[in-house]
């Protein structure tokens, strides 16, 4: 077995930081399901709501335990992570709007990586698996370019895309304590795009709420935005792959199939999921939509609109291959995503028909 290798799940403990969030769930799920003990970190009393869907997970009672821990609080990783084998870091603020950027989104996202990873170290854990984001390797779409592994996000800062300038930072930090370990730390980091699917918890996802909001017409027009889509339950599966196999190394960006905003419209009335809701037929897209759609987000808060400012009327174009070639994940169908994000939001209450 080398160094870094994880041992079989009958004889290993993984930490989950965030355990509760919607990646993080179906990352604990699958590690019950393949026999793993489970330390899970949440914010708040593990008795909460938005927590219990957790212990109701097969497997929970006999190998799961949740522990209260905030990821400015530096003293309590230590206690958390000993004797554990890997860590799955997928704690992290995620908003694209915030009074303050740097305090609210980039300072914690930063301090707590180096706080959960520092821990790691001194805890001799084997392996620690990261949760980034596309966002940590492209600001805005290139025309004619295709982002891999291999390009960050040099772009975005507090005043520009700042939940962006949040993940590229915190992964740097990441990457940055692994150069100083000196091979006594083994970084894997995964890069999802626009993650959608099933929820295991109550909480909305800001990910899935793009789906939710089309179909309530937040938007009265479709513009032309683009996505690359993952699902969160392949996410999960690449989580894991990257744990327990010894020659994961580097970064995997999760990514599937690019979906268009009207194209995403198409596939809800084509899977007969638009029944009920408001969602828009008009289109803003095309030059003339596109300045419109423009000059409308000028006027928004500064996250959404630096977003839509660097995101109108291109589609970014990146290359997910790795996660299947190395990890053997494939992506699922995104009809099958979409279908399940619908029901699962119509499950939680997130979506009422209305017509």
């Amino acid at each position: 077995m080398s160094a870094s290798a994880v041992p079989p799940p009958s004889r290993a403990t993984v930490c989950v930081t965030g355990a509760s969030g919607f990646i993080a769930a179906h990352v604990v799920r699958e590690l019950l399901e393949r026999g793993y003990r489970v330390r899970g970190s949440v914010r708040g009393n593990p008795s909460e709501r938005r927590h219990q869907v957790l212990a109701a997970l097969p497997g929970a009672r006999e190998r799961l335990s949740l522990h209260t821990a905030d990821l400015l609080d530096e003293h309590v990783w230590h206690t958390l992570l000993k004797g554990c084998d890997a860590v799955i870091h997928a704690a992290s603020p995620f908003r694209l709007d915030a009074s303050d950027p740097k305090r609210e989104l980039i300072d914690p996202a930063i301090m707590g990586t180096r706080h959960v990873l520092g821990a790691a170290l001194r805890a001799g854990v084997a392996r620690v698996v990261f949760t980034s984001s596309l966002a940590a390797i492209s600001d805005e779409p290139v025309p004619g370019k295709g982002f891999t592994e291999e390009d960050w996000n040099e772009r975005s800062s507090a005043t520009r895309n700042p939940y962006y300038a949040s993940k590229a930072a915190a992964e740097r930090a990441a990457w940055a304590l692994e150069a100083q370990a000196d091979g006594d730390l083994h970084l894997v980091s995964i890069n999802p795009a626009l993650v959608l699917g099933p929820s295991l918890g109550p909480s909305l996802n800001p990910s899935v709420a793009v789906v939710r909001d089309l179909l309530r017409g937040v938007s009265p027009a479709l513009l032309d935005l683009n996505w690359l889509v993952a699902d969160v339950r392949d996410v999960a599966l690449a989580h894991v792959a990257a744990m327990e196999l010894s020659e994961a190394r580097g970064r995997y960006l999760c990514a599937g199939e690019s979906l268009s905003m009207v194209r995403m419209a198409a596939l809800l009335r084509e899977l007969d999921l638009a029944q009920g809701y408001r969602l828009p037929r008009l289109r803003l897209t095309g030059a003339i939509g596109t300045a419109i759609a423009r000059a409308v987000a000028s006027r928004l808060p500064a996250g959404t609109r630096s977003y839509l400012l660097t995101h109108l009327g291109r589609a970014l174009q990146a290359d997910g291959s790795r996660v299947t070639r190395e990890l053997g994940v494939a992506y699922r169908d995104v009809r099958v995503t979409l279908r399940d994000t619908v029901a699962d939001l119509e499950r939680w209450g997130h979506l009422q028909r209305v017509v």
